[in-house]
Order: structure tokens, then sequence, then C-alpha cells
């Protein structure tokens, strides 16, 4: 007897996790460089346009296959096309990127929980620019060190993972996602403060032709 899939507890639970999914180190980590570095508000107004035009329709096609077939992804194709139908490819193809994007996340994530293990060490307080940066050179040329906290990440996010979609994915969500935000309110206060904010929003936002 197949067990029962999970199901997300209510609506805010799964706009949570949705926004999870959607905002990533990208956004946080490449975007406003990136913004900066090729046209600035023209990039942005490109960029908006290609998230409705683009992105918005494909998520809304994911989030309304899903709901309709509450399989895999290639159970979902499996279910929406003739047999021997090229479609189900795509549902293949969904799951190798997201092992291809989780080789790499998964990284980058780890050196974000070796940052969080510094800062609350202290390992941080009095040192310049240049010596922190020396910090991360440390951990990106040791693979040992990389690795441990690779591990780490992945030990955490396969118990959220096994669960269950309520007690794991939907619990955590609703506790790191408002924390994200919160945290990102509080770098842009600090950035406001002490930080050339002025600057930055002209490096972002103004038209550079």
């Amino acid at each position: 007897m197949a067990s029962a899939r999970g199901h997300w507890g209510n609506r805010t639970g799964f706009v949570l996790a949705a926004a999870g999914s959607a905002v990533g180190l990208g956004n946080i980590w490449g975007f406003p460089y990136m913004t900066g570095q090729n046209g600035g508000g023209l990039f942005v107004l490109v960029y908006l346009a290609c998230v409705a035009g683009i992105g918005l329709p494909i998520m809304m096609a994911e989030i309304f296959i899903g709901r309709t077939t509450q399989t895999s992804p290639v159970g979902a194709f499996r279910k929406l096309s003739r047999p021997g139908s090229a479609w189900m490819g795509v549902g293949w193809l969904g799951v190798v990127a997201a092992f291809i994007i989780l080789s790499f996340y998964s990284v980058i994530a780890g050196w974000s929980l070796h940052y969080v293990w510094l800062s609350i060490t202290s390992t941080f307080a009095d040192q310049t620019p240049v010596e922190i940066a020396s910090i991360f050179e440390q951990v990106r040329t040791d693979p040992a060190l990389s690795s441990l906290w690779h591990v780490i990440f992945m030990a955490i996010t396969i118990a959220i993972v096994i669960a269950g979609v309520q007690s794991g994915i939907e619990t955590w969500s609703r506790i790191l996602m408002p924390a994200l935000f919160i945290i990102l309110g509080i770098l842009l206060v600090y950035a406001m403060v002490k930080g050339n904010f002025a600057q930055g929003v002209k490096f972002l936002f103004a038209p550079n032709l």
C-alpha cells in the first residue's frame, strides 16, 4: 500500500516555502552588482518584465501541474502526456536541474553556516576587511573545511525533508523566511546609517546607458 503524500497545512506556509524557492542566492548575492554593471534602472525594468512575462507564468503552470497531479515531476508529466511522449523528459529535466543546482548551492550554504559559526564565536571582532576577506580564502581553499560544512548543511536539509511537508518544510519556512526578511531589514538600516546609502541606490537604480 502506497504511503499518503504530504500536503501543505495552509496557504501561508505554502507561500513562504514558494518564496524561499524563488528568492535564491542570485537575487541577494548576484543581482545588485549585475544590475549596477548592466544598466542600473533599465536592467531592473527588463528583469521585472521577464519575471512578469516568463517567470510568473511558468511558476503558475508548475503550481497548477503539481496541484492537479499530486505526484513527482516525472509522474506529473507521465499523467498528463501520452505513453512514450517526449513531454516525460521535461519531468526528468526538472529533477536533473534540481540536482545540479543543489551541487553548488549546498557548498555555498555550507560556507554561510561556517560564517554563522564564526559570527557566534566572535571571530570577526576587531578584524579589518582585509583580514575578514582572508578568512573566506581559507575556507574556499580548504577542501576538508568546505566538505565539513557542506555535510552539515546537507544533513540539516535531509532531516527537514524527511520530516515531511508540514512538519519539515512548512514549519521551517515559517521560521527561516521571516528571519531572512528581518536580517535584510537590519542590513538595510545599517547601510543607511553606516554606509554610503545614497551612492548605493544610485549605482543600483540610476539608468546607465
